[in-house]
């Protein structure tokens, strides 16, 4: 398990009207080796457990952002109360490898 810096500063991703203890997602970038640092650590956490930390880094955190942005996660959640699908233009695909998924893959080589 990687160290967690004791000062990061954590971002609640709720919407603004949120009330109560959540439970909430919380993000905390690190600088990394400058502010646009493709590998700088990015640690998500729930605020229900927040000792159980995830830690990925900024360019795959870019790429799933990009990737949710682009409704490639929407299946996950078809079912639920509420969803509304990422609307799509007619020349885009489902079948299409993920956009996020070839972006991420580039900026690894």
């Amino acid at each position: 398990m990687s160290d967690i810096p004791p000062d990061l500063d954590w971002i609640r991703a709720a919407p603004e009207d949120a009330t109560g203890p959540g439970p909430w997602i919380e993000l905390a970038f690190e600088q990394g080796n400058g502010e646009n640092d493709p590998e700088a650590p990015v640690h998500i956490r729930e605020t229900s457990a927040p000792e159980n930390v995830v830690t990925t880094n900024r360019r795959k955190w870019d790429a799933f952002v990009l990737g949710v942005q682009a409704g490639e996660f929407d299946h996950f959640v078809a079912g639920v109360e509420g969803f509304e699908p990422t609307r799509r233009t007619p020349t885009e695909t489902t079948t299409e490898p993920t956009r996020a998924a070839t972006r991420a893959r580039r900026t690894e080589t």
